[in-house]
């Protein structure tokens, strides 16, 4: 697919469609060259006991939008992803409004794509720096 933004975005909302990120009304609003950025609400949904942003939440996101952005960088007919490792670092909470998730290529190979998510709020702060390292691999015909 080439890298046309509103065509990325679209792509990337239709196939959240029935899947997780539905659930956590992650909603995908960005795309460039090398990066993608999805948003989700944060609401009693998202949240863990104390009324925060539930880590895990933070980490759905990032894998998300991660794990999408591979796709950008593969042949899709012949080629599939899989998130093999992810790592999380929770900087600061927050109660209410809206995360922002930046996933930047750190690295592209053939068969590992390592990325930088950064998990934001509407101002800007830093809330979870993550790391996730997608396989790429190839697809079989027997499922």
């Amino acid at each position: 697919m080439a890298l046309d933004k509103d065509k990325i975005v679209a792509y990337c909302n239709k196939f959240s469609k029935n899947t997780l990120m539905e659930t956590l009304q992650i909603e995908y609003i960005d795309a460039g060259d090398d990066f993608l950025v999805a948003k989700m609400p944060v609401n009693a949904a998202v949240h863990q006991p104390m009324g925060l942003l539930h880590g895990g939440a933070s980490v759905a996101l990032a894998e998300s939008v991660g794990s999408a952005a591979s796709h950008f960088f593969i042949d899709a007919a012949k080629q599939e992803i899989r998130g093999i490792e992810i790592s999380a670092n929770h900087l600061k909470s927050i109660r209410t409004g809206m995360v922002y998730g930046t996933a930047k290529i750190i690295h592209k190979g053939r068969s590992l794509h390592l990325w930088e998510i950064k998990i934001t709020d509407e101002e800007g702060n830093l809330i979870s720096l993550c790391k996730l390292t997608n396989m790429v691999l190839t697809k079989t015909t027997d499922k």
